[in-house]
């Protein structure tokens, strides 16, 4: 089963920026899409950005215009690049299948953003 593990989270003023990263056990990124979630306290997990095969993207609302998702594919990696951060950010982020296939959910990696 593939694993992914998702680092570069942190602590961040208001305004700055950070950037993540999730690395797979396998070779998956040039056959499905892949998508950043991320869930707030006291809040459902809510998608965020989503890459697809042929590396079209799609954000959500909350985030257009500051986050941007890339991948790496002879890294088995993907990256959000978080820009403009604001307190409403701060979540713990996962990364994950966006379409039909999805595996376990990893740690996460915990982002917050401070006024």
């Amino acid at each position: 089963q593939v694993q992914l593990v998702e680092s570069g989270g942190g602590l961040v003023q208001a305004g700055g920026s950070l950037r993540l990263s999730c690395a797979a056990s396998g070779n998956i990124f040039s056959i499905v899409a892949m998508g950043w979630y991320r869930r707030a306290p006291g809040k459902q997990r809510e998608l965020v950005a989503t890459i697809g095969i042929r590396g079209s993207t799609n954000y959500a609302d909350s985030v257009k215009g500051r986050f941007t998702i890339s991948r790496e594919p002879a890294k088995n990696t993907i990256y959000l690049q978080m820009n403009s951060l604001k307190p409403e950010d701060t979540a713990v982020y996962y990364c994950n299948g966006a379409g039909s296939w999805q595996t376990d959910w990893g740690q996460g990696t915990q982002v917050t953003v401070s006024s």
